[in-house]
């Protein structure tokens, strides 16, 4: 099996580090190696796969100028997943894109075991409005790209924003995830979306209170509540993604049809 490093993009607060963790769990309950490489500066994609713990970051532990090994940088979480947070430049110093390269290469050079691994998860910052956060993928270290929005204006506009992003880097989608917040005929916004700029809808999350509950104690949805309908979708993601081979070039919508969409 060919080994699959996928990239989580959407808009900031969308739920891109809860979906991330959720499905690293679902895929390795499965019994695939797992590795999840948090990108975002909150240094927060792998909180609620280490029972609450924040680890030490790759870029905070270079800044200390120490020998670093790589049981500082790689931490084992739930079903063995392995947690890496790249963390963030100094506030006010520093492109966080350049600052991606730097962790990843360290990260590479010190863990001989990341080859191993049968799925990587980037969970990348925000949308692609800086060309730093495309680095992963001009770097080859991307093999599909997701992105995760709701079925919201201002999230879709965020979505479509990636989709002209990777359209200009001539990187392919891989399929949409929808994280709802509840919006009227969610499903069908996104699903329609999906379609107009050629992908697919790949799942529909729904907005259940369990998430936030389990996030809040430190655990994903599939160790804490294993037994509930929305780890249930968890796992039919982390299935669909595991088995997905197909992509597309993606188009975008003019904003008047974006907001056709969601009245």
């Amino acid at each position: 099996m060919e080994q699959k490093r996928i990239a989580i993009y959407g808009k900031g607060g969308i739920g891109k580090s809860s979906t991330a963790s959720n499905v690293a769990a679902a895929c390795a309950d499965e019994g695939f190696k797992v590795m999840i490489i948090g990108c975002d500066p909150k240094s927060d994609s792998s909180i609620t796969l280490l029972g609450g713990k924040r680890i030490p970051t790759i870029l905070d532990l270079l800044r200390q100028k120490i020998d670093v090994k790589e049981e500082d940088i790689v931490h084992e979480g739930y079903k063995g997943v392995k947690c890496v947070e790249v963390g963030g430049p100094e506030p006010g110093i520093g492109c966080a894109g350049r600052g991606i390269i730097v962790a990843i290469q360290k990260l590479r050079q010190m863990c001989k075991s990341i080859d191993d691994m049968d799925l990587i998860i980037y969970d990348v910052p925000g949308d692609i409005v800086c060309g730093g956060f495309v680095a992963p993928i001009r770097k080859g270290l991307v093999n599909e790209a997701y992105i995760l929005t709701s079925g919201e204006y201002m999230p879709l506009y965020a979505a479509n924003n990636i989709c002209k992003g990777l359209a200009k880097i001539d990187t392919p989608l891989s399929g949409i995830i929808c994280n709802s917040r509840s919006v009227t005929r969610e499903e069908e916004i996104v699903r329609k979306f999906s379609e107009e700029i050629g992908s697919k809808l790949m799942a529909f999350i729904p907005k259940e209170q369990i998430v936030q509950d389990c996030e809040r104690d430190g655990y994903s949805v599939l160790e804490k509540a294993p037994d509930s309908p929305v780890a249930s979708v968890y796992r039919e993601l982390a299935h669909a993604i595991m088995s997905n081979n197909s992509s597309v070039l993606p188009s975008s919508l003019e904003d008047e049809r974006l907001r056709e969409l969601t009245r």
